[in-house]
Order: C-alpha cells, then structure tokens, then sequence
C-alpha cells in the first residue's frame, strides 16, 4: 500500500507540466450502455466513479482543461452510459479514461439502479484493461455507506494491486484547514480496510475551483499508465493488510 496517505507529495515544477499537458489531451472516443458494448483492448484504462454530485464530471473537465468534456446531467444520477475519452498522443493513444455513471441518486427508479449496479459492478470486477479507480468523494460527506460498498466490490483486485485506487476528497475548498485534516484521517481509516502490502492505494483532497491537488492527481496517473506497478510498489513502503470487507451490491 502506498505510504503517501496524506496525498502525493509536491513533484517538480517540469513533471507537473508534464502530467497536465498529458490529462489535457483527453478527447471523446465512444460510449456503451452495456459492459460489452466496449472496445476490446489493450490500452490502459482508468475509471471515473462515485455518487451523483460528488463532482466527477468537473474534475475530469478540470483534469482535461476542458468545460464541457464530460457532460454532468441537469439531474443527477440520470448518465447512464460508460463514457470513454483517449488521452495521449492522437495517433497512439496510451491511456483511456472512463467516466462510470454517478450512483446513489434516490430519484432514479429502482430498476434502473439495479440495471447499472450489475453494469458497474461487472466494469470494476471484470474489465481486464483497467489499470486504475479515481474514487470521487465528497469532503464534506466523507465514505458513505454506498462508497463503502464501492470498495468491497472492488477490493479483491485492490488489495494485490491489480488496479489502483485515488480517493479524492472533493470540493474541498470548503473546508478550514481542521475540517480538512479530519476528512483526510476519516478516509484513510476506511482505506486502510482494503489495503495490502501489495495495494497502491491513495487519499489527496482536491478542488477544481480552486485548482487543489489538481498537479499532484494528474502526476499520480500519468505515472499509473507509465510507470510498471513493481517499480511504484518498490518505491512505496508496504503497510499490514486488514481483511477485506465482503462483497456487497450498491443499493
């Protein structure tokens, strides 16, 4: 598991650039309303999810220095469909995001809920490119019970550091520096749950009104796509592995 709890430390100004410059690049590629409606493929993918209004359509929008790149519907839990963008050069791609639709809505009929828990849950279990799991959580709200449920689907392959995790704790420019170092522990106790000595799990609080984190969250997955997971688990300190939760639906 990383050490780098606290979110990842400051890098040079050049690979900051380097970073940003690659994450805007992101551009539409295709979109599927079933798991195999989606490309076969060898490219990298990283995945977008949380609840609806955590802010994952602003932060991929900020991420890409793009305003509308990721559509956030005028009602919230109503995008159901996986959202693919390639990022890299145009002629060869090497990573692509996926934007999972927003869970958690009560407004959305259940039958719906249920068609893209199965759909999500499938992504997060199955999907062979996926390299790693942006995790949008709102910093005022912290881990609820649905994200909880989130991390046990996904733990299996969390835990010998298949796929990767970030959680960012979103919209934290709302929060006084106490608010926020107490977010920031809150998250880590759940994450510590679903961690390995293999896992490379993180925590950064983010912002993309005001541009918190968004250097350091752009470096973490450029490095994801162009990084060997050995190398970044060596240069990572391993942490003791607590059991992980068992799976659970989303409800």
């Amino acid at each position: 598991m990383t050490s780098s709890f606290q979110g990842p430390s400051a890098a040079p100004a050049d690979t900051t650039k380097l970073a940003l410059a690659w994450s805007h690049t992101a551009r539409f590629f295709t979109t599927a309303s079933k798991l195999d409606q989606l490309p076969a493929s060898e490219t990298p993918e990283i995945a977008f999810v949380g609840r609806s209004n955590a802010g994952k359509s602003t932060a991929i929008n900020r991420l890409a220095q793009q305003k509308r790149l990721a559509f956030a519907s005028r009602t919230p839990g109503r995008t159901q469909h996986i959202n693919l963008f390639h990022v890299g050069p145009k002629d060869a791609p090497d990573a692509l995001f996926a934007d999972l639709p927003g869970y958690g809505y009560a407004a959305v009929e259940r039958a719906a809920k249920l068609r893209w828990q199965e759909v999500m849950a499938d992504y997060l279990q199955l999907r062979r490119p996926l390299h790693g799991v942006v995790l949008m959580i709102d910093s005022r709200l912290g881990f609820t019970e649905l994200d909880q449920r989130l991390l046990a689907l996904m733990a299996p392959r969390l835990v010998n550091g298949e796929v990767r995790l970030l959680a960012l704790l979103t919209k934290a420019d709302k929060l006084n520096r106490s608010e926020a170092q107490l977010a920031l522990q809150k998250a880590q106790d759940v994450l510590a749950e679903v961690a390995g000595e293999n896992a490379d799990i993180g925590v950064t609080l983010f912002s993309a009104l005001s541009r918190q984190g968004l250097g350091d969250v752009a470096e973490t997955l450029y490095d994801w796509v162009h990084t060997p997971a050995a190398v970044l688990n060596a240069t990572s300190p391993g942490a003791a592995a607590d059991a992980p939760p068992e799976d659970a639906p989303l409800a």
